[in-house]
């Protein structure tokens, strides 16, 4: 222990030592015996964006619009607000030292630049971290130089990363092997003084030592046998051989939990009585004649994998419904939720900022009763370990600081309307952000969704089926934007866990957002990180990073979005020590867990 603890020391030291100081609003200049090797540069869209002055971002969040470049500066705010369609580089002084992806932290001695499209593509092809950034107000450029320092930011910054995780869990796990990460560790330092020592080499030296560092951070967490380990699976395969291979590879790879989506964009994978009863869809035209999600949980439970129902709760897909006769909204129009700009239209609206997709109005009460109609199939017919509610939510809307929030809204149905008018006396239609009923009429809505998880709720139960519902942990923004107070439903006890959706590869976004969900659910609430890395094209190190976050919280496990994009760099990395046991450190980490809760 005197040896490992010397060596953290050293290393420390090795990593803190600042590399630049320089202001990003001044032209990059190289320093001595420094290498450029890529410099690149991008026209800047909007700075702060604002609706006023972005019009083509005014109904996305963040006000990020289609294959925009935004720089996001401390004046517009703590967070960025985006999506996860785009991707983030954070910046402090003029280095960038993260690549987040989405709804970033905005340092107070920084910024974040923010791409969709052709300015992701760029941000992806030409920064990294450990880039120098320029930015050009004048003439609203920016360009960034990757540099034979870059590298070496990057070695150093991964070895502190390493060294702070093998200290903590030196501290809190009884009998912790950290052999073989201190031994990458020794080699990745042993290559960052090579680098130092010899610019003309320093790229090819200082990426060796990323190498060690990289290979150091996979072996750095030990395996929890207690931990939820999970992945959102769309499931399209179609015939047997093809779900059993899927099976094979995830209990393999020690994933214990799959949650399969049944039913979305309003069409189920199995034949359903309900859809056919309703006139809609029985189902999925590709399963015809074949029902895979009994082969799922039949097959899942023989590998002794535990199998969640992926439930598109008021989310009806992106296909107009006068596509097809049989579509939801095609059979029933009224179901249709709208937004206050669009109440009175005759054409069914669809949300612009998620996938141009249609929702069906959770204040209605024949929509209720059809989803909860369809669950009770569902559970009845296969008897799944788990339901997991998503969008379980009203469509987004635009933050509050947004002049034209209230046109943002969604729930200006007729059926609501006339409901609230007749327990209030207007028209909510006529109501905007200053008048004293505008709180009521938020409640009103965040009670529809309440009330129908408190039904599904006791639905699970009754069959002994445990619910987790998928939540924005940003409780302020999930109730102004999406109208969903989740706390409630916590303090309530309608739900047996969250699996909140982390849209982010930074692990210092991660944790300030698990923290928030922390601060806002009763203790009886399971929380399982609902991890993006994958589907956002992360590095490997960022999913063993925000891995790490969700133990340092103690949380009960992890899900990762999803299986299309769960690769075999994401797999054999996870292998090397979290999701598999190797036989060495089962024992102990179930006594890290035990030291934890019992806050020793």
């Amino acid at each position: 222990m005197k040896r490992t603890f010397l060596y953290i020391i050293a290393v420390w030291l090795l990593a803190a030592t600042p590399l630049f100081a320089q202001n990003i609003y001044e032209p990059y200049v190289a320093a001595e015996n420094e290498i450029v090797f890529n410099q690149s540069a991008y026209k800047i869209d909007v700075i702060d964006p604002a609706a006023q002055t972005n019009a083509a971002g005014a109904n996305y969040p963040g006000l990020r619009g289609a294959n925009q470049l935004v720089v996001y500066t401390p004046s517009f705010g703590y967070r960025t607000n985006t999506n996860e369609f785009g991707t983030e580089a954070v910046i402090i002084g003029d280095t960038v030292t993260a690549l987040s992806g989405a709804d970033s932290i905005i340092p107070s001695d920084g910024l974040v630049i923010s791409g969709h499209g052709r300015a992701k593509k760029w941000i992806n092809e030409n920064v990294m971290v450990g880039s120098k950034i320029y930015i050009d107000l004048e003439n609203k450029t920016i360009t960034s130089y990757v540099t034979s320092d870059t590298f070496l930011f990057t070695a150093k910054a991964r070895i502190k990363e390493v060294q702070d995780m093998l200290a903590f869990y030196c501290r809190n796990c009884v009998n912790y092997n950290g052999k073989k990460t201190e031994q990458n560790l020794l080699k990745a330092q042993d290559y960052v003084y090579k680098a130092q020592n010899n610019s003309d080499e320093s790229q090819k030296l200082s990426s060796k030592a990323i190498e060690y560092a990289n290979a150091a951070m996979s072996t750095v967490i030990p395996y929890d046998s207690s931990e939820l380990k999970g992945v959102w699976i769309r499931p399209e395969y179609f015939d047997r051989d093809s779900i059993e291979e899927v099976l094979d590879r995830i209990s393999d790879e020690g994933i214990n939990n799959i949650y399969i989506e049944t039913y979305y964009h309003g069409k189920t994978i199995f034949p359903s009585k309900t859809m056919l009863k309703y006139g809609f869809i029985k189902q999925y035209e590709n399963y015809a004649g074949f029902d895979p999600l009994r082969i799922w949980i039949v097959e899942a439970h023989k590998r002794g994998i535990k199998v969640h129902i992926w439930f598109q709760t008021f989310y009806v897909g992106n296909k107009p419904p006068e596509t097809n006769p049989l579509y939801i909204l095609a059979q029933h129009p009224e179901w249709a939720n709208r937004q206050k700009k669009s109440a009175d239209s005759e054409t069914i609206p669809y949300s612009v900022s998620e996938h141009n997709g249609y929702f069906i109005d959770p204040a209605n009460p024949e929509v209720q009763a059809f989803l909860y109609e369809l669950l009770c199939e569902i559970i009845t017919k296969y008897r799944p370990d788990g339901i997991n509610l998503d969008y379980i939510r009203y469509p987004q809307s635009l933050s509050p600081n947004y002049s034209n929030y209230d046109m943002s809204n969604w729930g200006y149905t007729a059926f609501a309307r006339e409901e609230f008018k007749n327990a209030y006396g207007k028209d909510p239609i006529e109501l905007t952000v200053t008048d004293p009923l505008w709180d009521y009429w938020r409640f009103y809505r965040c009670t529809k969704i309440t009330n129908f998880v408190r039904k599904v709720s006791l639905l699970c139960r009754s069959n002994k089926v445990t619910l987790t519902a998928v939540i924005f942990p940003n409780r302020a923004g999930a109730m102004d934007t999406k109208l969903q107070d989740w706390k409630l439903w916590s303090i309530n006890n309608f739900v047996d866990g969250f699996t909140p959706l982390f849209l982010t590869c930074d692990y210092k976004t991660t944790s300030s957002l698990i923290e928030e969900v922390i601060r806002n659910k009763s203790a009886s609430t399971k929380l399982y990180a609902g991890l993006f890395v994958p589907f956002m094209n992360g590095a490997e190190t960022d999913l063993i990073k925000q891995i790490h976050a969700s133990r340092m919280y103690n949380l009960d496990g992890i899900i990762m979005f999803d299986y299309a994009h769960l690769g075999n760099n994401y797999l054999e990395t996870l292998s090397q020590s979290v999701f598999k046991s190797r036989g060495r450190d089962s024992s102990s980490s179930r006594e890290y867990r035990r030291v934890r809760q019992s806050g020793r």
